[in-house]
């Protein structure tokens, strides 16, 4: 039977979570279109634009040599026949990992070879175990949107232990809003993620 004192929460420790501005107002003003806070009570959204079309193409659109997820980058933190991860942006991030995966080859959801999509479920699975190793995490969320490259792609993002306001499509937001956290903290989680998903198959840091 579980007692009541297995039941009692208490605050996350781990490096990350004593990094973490807990009890802060962050502040949203690099957010693009942000509004107030997450998880108050109000939410205004901006005032609906115009739809104007054609719309302008995404990067890799027109000419393949201008995509970024096709080139070789040191950014890449692991990679195996058919699929790449990414991660340690400019600019640092607020999250205990953020990382994109994307295939190698420069395909969209629309065209990507049966072979590819099949390989996409398995990646996603090993990355998530991969990000859960690092002590800060409890669960790993996943978005796509590609709207700013025409290349699949997706991110992922780790939400921290005990933050019950990042459940869910807020995540990212919440990300934004974060500031970042030391530079030797996020590349020490990084190589748990690389490491962990190499252990499995494929390189860590191939461009390093």
């Amino acid at each position: 039977m579980t007692s009541e004192d297995d039941l009692a929460q208490h605050p996350a420790d781990t490096e990350w979570h004593r990094w973490a501005p807990i009890g802060e107002t962050l502040d949203t003003s690099g957010v693009p279109g942000s509004g107030p806070v997450p998880s108050i009570a109000a939410f205004e959204l901006l005032p609906l634009e115009p739809m104007l079309v054609p719309e302008q193409p995404r990067r890799g659109e027109v000419d393949a040599s201008e995509c970024g997820h096709c080139k070789p980058s040191k950014r890449t933190i692991w990679h195996d026949d058919e699929w790449q991860v990414s991660s340690g942006f400019e600019g640092g991030v607020g999250l205990p990992f953020i990382g994109s995966i994307s295939p190698r080859r420069h395909v969209k959801l629309e065209d990507a070879p049966i072979e590819v999509l099949a390989g996409l479920g398995p990646v996603l699975q090993r990355l998530s175990e991969a990000t859960k190793m690092i002590p800060a995490v409890a669960r790993c969320h996943f978005s796509r949107w590609n709207d700013g490259s025409a290349h699949l792609h997706l991110w992922a993002y780790a939400r921290p232990a005990g933050m019950m306001q990042g459940r869910g499509a807020i995540l990212p937001y919440w990300e934004q809003s974060m500031p970042a956290m030391p530079e030797e903290m996020m590349n020490e989680h990084i190589v748990i993620v690389a490491e962990s998903l190499a252990a499995g198959g494929g390189e860590a840091f191939p461009n390093r």
